[in-house]
């Protein structure tokens, strides 16, 4: 098959219904809305939530906690991931990012406990958990928070 050859497979695509087009369109008249009413107004219509006056369910709802706007949020990486690199590497955020580690950066890069580790790395990261710390450096690595 070629590019010219190219074709929209059947009943891949509708035309639109031409609203208010006349009598014979069977959509003509009151273009498919009824006889008056909210719906029939233009404008008309209720708001995203609305139950017809009744306490709607968001309203109904209890409302618990709170959401921090200074949160930040860390790309995770665990020790046993950083097997993958050479002794003696240099593990930067930028390195991750390269190797495909981590995906997108957020607002810093956090290295925790999970695994084990039998590498010596010099690993830079945003944040270290203690343990992961300890790990690092009892493997004979070191590890820098930048």
């Amino acid at each position: 098959m070629k590019l010219h050859e190219l074709k929209a497979a059947e009943g891949s695509r509708k035309e639109r219904k031409r609203k208010g087009r006349g009598i014979g369109s069977g959509n003509g008249k009151t273009a498919g809305k009824g006889h008056k009413g909210q719906n029939a107004r233009s404008g008309g219509g209720v708001r995203l939530g609305f139950e017809g006056g009744q306490t709607p369910l968001f309203r109904r709802l209890p409302k618990r906690g709170f959401t921090n706007v200074n949160r930040k949020d860390y790309a995770i990486v665990n020790l046993d991931t950083l097997n993958l690199f050479e002794d003696g590497t240099e593990v930067t955020p930028a390195l991750l990012l390269e190797t495909g580690v981590v995906s997108k950066e957020k607002a810093g890069i956090k290295i925790l406990a999970k695994g084990n580790i039998e590498k010596k790395l010099t690993v830079k990261a945003h944040k270290f958990s203690s343990t992961a710390k300890e790990a690092i450096e009892a493997a004979g690595g070191k590890t820098e928070v930048i």
